[in-house]
């Protein structure tokens, strides 16, 4: 059946300007790291996409590198794409990384532009594009010259393979090096993507503030922090969790006796606020104008409603934050 996507769907969202670009992003971004590689049922990952436009999602994000394997979620985001997304692709915001181990030898890593440019055009063919709407250097390279790698991200903008240049991982200094880089090269950073949250706080320490005064934008990942903000492990760890499933990405010790005091105490007050903790954590990390857009996984179109309907109730007051604080600290 013919996909046709909800009519109002840009009534659900709420879309921010990246920095000082012409670029808005929907509050709320789809993240492909999970749920999207040959591991997961393509109707599955298909469900998700469709209904997460239907809200008005517009940003889907992946990397070169996952999957699993790694290059399968771009493989079966392209599928999706053709069949059902084609005639909305300038509705779409398509992003891509490179920074990762991609493939074996000395040219698959990093930050080389050997490296970036190859694994763009492999990106590329794998999604059945032209081009993505933003790359990403994925991680800084302690080896490679920063010029050389934002030369990289300047050329395939120039070429019209990537519509904006961006950065990931950085820390607040190589961040700056980076930004004004690809300023003097003509092609400015669009926005950084850094993990951030509640139990993640160190884009605070100066980064922020960088992005802040660049005109740069900020996308957090792992708003939820691997699935900890949320009411998942409350009472205890279930069978059909990351956690239960020995992700390496969210470890059972990782769920220390301290940390699910502070959870608790933080659902308690996200109870008061009428909504989930889940829904309390992402309007926590909206809470920066600095912060354009926030980057959820999602497993169930649920979790998609939930992002959503987070929106009408994303402002705190003074006390609220102040009791958050408290619990954090």
């Amino acid at each position: 059946m013919t996909y046709l996507p909800h009519p109002g769907r840009y009534q659900q969202m709420e879309y921010r300007r990246s920095g000082r670009s012409g670029l808005k992003l929907p509050a709320i971004s789809l993240g492909l790291w999970h749920n999207f590689g040959d591991n997961t049922r393509v109707d599955n990952s298909r469900e998700l996409l469709r209904h997460a436009f239907d809200r008005g999602i517009t940003h889907f994000d992946l990397a070169n590198n996952y999957g699993p394997p790694p290059g399968s979620a771009e493989e079966n985001f392209g599928r999706i794409l053709r069949e059902d997304f084609r005639a909305f692709r300038d509705e779409l915001v398509i992003s891509t990384k490179a920074g990762y181990t991609m493939w074996d030898g000395p040219y698959g890593d990093w930050g080389s532009r050997k490296y970036l440019i190859s694994s763009l055009d492999q990106s590329l063919k794998r999604m059945g594009l032209e081009y993505v709407d933003i790359f990403y250097h994925h991680r800084p390279d302690p080896e490679t010259p920063l010029e050389e790698t934002m030369r990289a991200l300047d050329q395939v903008v120039r070429q019209g393979k990537a519509l904006y240049a961006a950065i990931s991982n950085y820390p607040a200094d190589r961040a700056a090096e980076a930004i004004a880089i690809l300023r003097d090269l003509g092609t400015p950073c669009l926005i950084h993507q850094p993990r951030y949250s509640m139990f993640e706080r160190g884009p605070e320490n100066g980064l922020l503030e960088t992005l802040g005064d660049n005109g740069v934008g900020c996308i957090a990942f792992s708003p939820l922090a691997g699935g900890v903000l949320t009411d998942r492990y409350l009472q205890g760890i279930p069978d059909d969790s990351r956690v239960a499933s020995g992700s390496k990405f969210l470890r059972e010790d990782q769920l220390t006796d301290e940390k699910m005091e502070k959870v608790r105490k933080l659902n308690e007050i996200a109870q008061q606020r009428g909504q989930k903790l889940a829904q309390m954590a992402l309007a926590w990390t909206l809470r920066d104008a600095r912060v354009t857009s926030v980057l959820i996984g999602a497993s169930k179109t649920a979790q998609i409603d939930d992002a959503v309907e987070m929106l009408a109730n994303r402002h705190f007051t003074i006390a609220e934050l102040s009791a958050i604080e408290g619990v954090l600290i």
